[in-house]
Formats: C-alpha cells, structure tokens, sequence
C-alpha cells in the first residue's frame, strides 16, 4: 500500500480535474482540487499538501503567480500543466522552480504515475545517503537531504538538491546535459535543455548564499562541471 500523500489539484476544466484527482485517490493520496487561482493559494496554505498539480491557465490568479507564492514559503515539489505544448510554457514555469511538467490533452495514468516519480524523487530515492560533502563554505548532507551555507540551510527544490549532489559526487567531471537529465530526472520527459532552467536557480540561490559563482562551470557546447574550491583540488 503505499504511502498516503496530501496533493492539491489546481485545474480549471471540472472535467479533467475529476478524472485526474479519481487517479490520484485510487492510488492512495488524499486530494483536495479546486480549479481558481485564489483558491489554490489559500487551500495551500491551509492543507500543506506533499505536492501541488498546478495548472498555468487559471482564473483569478494564473498558475505562474500561484508557483511564486508557493516558491517563496518554500520547497514543495510542483507539477506545472500547460495548454500548449511550447517551450516558452515550460521554461518560464521550470525557471520559476517547478518540478516537473505536463501538456495537456494528458493520459490521467500518466500525470499520476509522474506525481509518483516526483515524490520518489523527493523522499531521497537513489540520491540519498552517503557521506557529508564538504565544498568550501556549502555542505551537503545526503542523508538529511540539505544544503547548508554556514550553517544556514539552503531553500533548493528537490530536483536542484540533486542536480547539486550529482555534480558534487562527480567533482572536475563535465556532465552533458543528457547525463545530468538521465541521473536526476529520469522518469521525467523533460528536454535536455531543461537542466539549463534547473541549474540558473541553483546557481542564483548559492551565489546569493555566498558561494563562488564559480563553483559550477558551464563548459559550452557540453554540459556543466563542479570544481571544488582551490584548498579542496
């Protein structure tokens, strides 16, 4: 049986968002759905759920300010649907800290089994465990899954926390995109490029944390490498 996760469902077709939450509560979450944009962010802040299904085309507020409130109280793994299958959609949403996403017309089995794999993705899974890793003023603690800066804990989301890690474990190495993608996302359909949108945040959160924006490297044309600080090499 497996493990009861609170989700908010936020879609605006009455249709689609009761087929999707049917899905989701067959597979043993409790749901709460609602399809306006104001509603979300209240029901959100009164259910705490474990994952938000958030739908970019929203009334009231759009699915874009809704992701931002959600991304400044905190980490909580978001799914983003959108109504056009166009880059511009999913960039915007996966650069503002979303998880995952989905384009409608969507397989209702299919959106569940992508919660699964986030909430995998964001329970530890492969990622998890190990020794402390130590890079200048940041540690990362796999088995609490937390970055620190000077004993402050960084806000990452999951899939940056991993994209971290990942780069952290392989220090020095350039990792394509494809490798990153495959390690950190894989039961995602997400583009390659994608990993872009995901490391800009990581970047922008550790350089304003004070760490060396220097830390990861972008090696053009390839992917990205993590070089420890000079004291570590």
């Amino acid at each position: 049986m497996p493990d009861v996760r609170r989700l908010l469902v936020v879609e605006d077709e009455p249709d689609v968002r009761e087929v999707l939450a049917s899905y989701l509560r067959r597979d043993g979450h409790a749901v709460t759905a609602t399809g306006h944009g104001g509603d979300a962010w209240q029901l959100f802040r009164r259910e705490r759920p474990n994952l938000v299904v958030l739908d970019v085309l929203l009334p009231g507020v759009d699915g874009f300010e809704v992701l931002r409130r959600i991304r400044a109280d905190g980490d909580v793994p978001v799914i983003m649907v959108t109504a056009r299958d166009e880059d511009v959609d999913r960039l915007v949403g996966l650069r503002m800290g979303a998880d995952d996403y989905v384009v409608k017309p969507f397989n209702p089995a299919e959106v569940a089994a992508r919660v699964a794999a986030v909430l995998r993705r964001c329970g530890g899974g492969p990622a998890g465990g190990g020794d402390l890793i130590r890079l200048g003023p940041l540690t990362l603690d796999p088995d609490a899954t937390e970055a620190v800066v000077a004993g402050t804990p960084l806000p990452l989301t999951a899939t940056e926390y991993r994209l971290l890690l990942h780069l952290a474990r392989h220090p020095r190495r350039t990792l394509s995109r494809a490798q990153l993608r495959a390690a950190v996302l894989p039961d995602s359909a997400a583009l390659d490029r994608v990993v872009d949108a995901h490391l800009t945040n990581l970047r922008r959160k550790l350089t304003d944390a004070g760490v060396p924006g220097s830390l990861i490297d972008t090696v053009r044309g390839i992917g990205y490498r993590l070089t420890p600080p000079p004291e570590q090499r």
